[in-house]
């Protein structure tokens, strides 16, 4: 069974091998962030790690003015508990390798106590997807959603995570390396493409086997409480399948397989972004819902600064760069039915963690 094939929460936190964590994960360490602790493999407050290579944080957007940005205030009381007695929603957008900003932003929703361990009871927990490069501590940000899942599932409530591309690009370069693929415009590599993506030797270092097996079981399409929860903005995911289980299946088989061809396509066609963007994008949103349910999309993947409408500093009249408003909560756009997650951590903006449904 799979996470997207509508299974309730006991189905998967009944399965161990859901929640299996590393040894060094359970030890904290020192955060600047929080009071004591620093949950996962975290790296210390002093010293970057080695082979962190930061990447630009001031990437140009595309010029758009059709969406809503979203203020959302942070929880001060508990959330209400939904009437079948599940506990309140809440997703994460893309965090790629920023633990400390995602340590603050679950502590701002109570989703985390002041050591960072799970503080929410029956809460449910979604992450989109994209945990490692760019950022300094990839591997710290897996290995704190991995124990969460465990806490969480000890406390009645869950911690999931769907596949992102970037996930489909670490396993990659891990198992393929340079062994050249055909990427449709001649030959490319994982390896290759993982660098120029701002792959980490740091993170590919301390790569374990645990954390391979943990990103291949991610599933790519859930849907939670009318919400269809996807990582891309694409179309794409209907090639894989007309239901929930069939695409997480058999993205689930692609990679089984082994095969860096194929793996290579599926991470290229996750990778597509703006199908919902444009004149065509709220039916693009429909088609999905309508094969895989929901009233709403909620993805990751495509930064809201991007779909703010700013203009990159070399089309501004005077040469100089424009001012970029700050991103305060997800963006709701194509008609309505999609919400936008990636608040732009990489880009100096905003980690979003928030409840659903939003109250626009």
């Amino acid at each position: 069974m799979t996470q997207g094939a509508g299974q309730g929460p006991v189905v998967r936190t009944a399965t161990l091998r859901d929640f299996r964590v590393p040894p060094y994960a359970q030890v904290p360490v020192q955060s600047q962030h929080l009071a004591s602790v620093h949950p996962g493999n975290a790296i210390p407050d002093d010293a970057l790690p080695e082979g962190y290579t930061p990447t630009a944080r001031d990437l140009p957007v595309i010029n758009r003015g059709d969406t809503v940005q979203v203020t959302v205030a942070p929880v001060e009381t508990p959330a209400p508990v939904p009437a079948d007695g599940r506990g309140p929603l809440y997703v994460v957008g893309d965090v790629h390798g920023y633990l400390d900003e995602l340590l603050a932003a679950l502590a701002e929703q109570g989703l985390i106590d002041a050591e960072g361990h799970w503080s929410a009871g029956n809460a449910r927990l979604w992450f989109l997807g994209d945990f490692t490069d760019r950022g300094p501590d990839g591997i710290g940000v897996i290995d704190l959603v991995m124990r969460l899942s465990a806490e969480a599932a000890a406390a009645g409530g869950y911690c999931k995570a769907l596949m992102g591309n970037h996930e489909l690009l670490l396993i990659g370069a891990k198992r393929f390396a340079d062994t050249p693929v055909n990427s449709g415009a001649g030959t490319a590599t994982f390896q290759a493409a993982w660098l120029l993506n701002g792959g980490q030797k740091s993170d590919m270092d301390r790569l374990q086997d645990v954390h391979l097996q943990w990103m291949a079981r991610l599933d790519a399409v859930v849907e939670e409480d009318g919400h269809l929860l996807v990582h891309s903005d694409t179309t794409a995911y209907l090639e894989y399948g007309t239901t929930i289980a069939d695409v997480n299946d058999n993205v689930h088989e692609i990679l089984n397989r082994n095969d860096a061809d194929e793996c290579w396509d599926l991470f290229r066609k996750f990778t597509k972004r703006f199908a919902f963007r444009d004149e065509d994008g709220p039916q693009a949103v429909r088609e999905l819902l309508a094969a895989y349910g929901g009233r709403r999309i909620v993805h990751g993947h495509s930064p809201i600064p991007y779909l703010l409408g700013e203009v990159a500093a070399e089309d501004s009249a005077d040469g100089e760069e424009p001012a970029r408003p700050r991103v305060q909560g997800p963006h709701v756009y194509a008609d309505g039915l999609a919400i936008a997650m990636d608040g732009g951590v990489t880009m100096a903006e905003k980690l979003l963690v928030v409840q659903l449904p939003l109250h626009d």
